[in-house]
């Protein structure tokens, strides 16, 4: 099995692309940054040199990677920064208030739609963050 111990990136020592195995990482001068000679993603250097990150226009979806001396291993997103348990979160705390607050106010044969007013309001605003953090 190999070593997972995380090894500090060089600028003078030769990596194989993240994305695709037959490209090479090549240092791109005066700065802090590979190119791949293959695919043409820039990669920056984060975290004092142990982490490659994947320059990215879609900013909540950059990829990171740690050397591992044989290899890359991805580096996963904190929770935090994950929009699904964001919307998650939004949908159960909703539910969890709106719902029983409309089956109280609710009286007789208005019930169900009551209870499909508090489901649609606790969905919007997980719908409005996911449409938000899409690719």
């Amino acid at each position: 099995m190999h070593s997972q111990k995380v090894e500090k990136i060089s600028f003078n020592d030769e990596y194989p692309c993240p994305c695709r195995r037959k490209g090479r990482l090549v240092p791109i001068t005066l700065t802090e940054a590979f190119g791949c000679d293959r695919c043409q993603q820039i990669f920056v250097v984060e975290d004092n040199g142990h982490v490659l990150e994947q320059l990215s226009t879609t900013y909540p979806y950059k990829k990171s990677w740690r050397w591992t001396g044989q290899g890359w291993i991805v580096v996963r997103p904190r929770l935090g920064e994950n929009y699904l348990p964001m919307a998650l979160a939004i949908i159960f705390v909703l539910v969890i208030i709106w719902l029983p607050l409309a089956l109280k106010l609710a009286s007789g044969h208005s019930i169900i739609a009551w209870g499909m007013v508090a489901i649609i309001l606790a969905v919007l605003p997980a719908l409005m963050a996911w449409l938000t953090y899409r690719r």
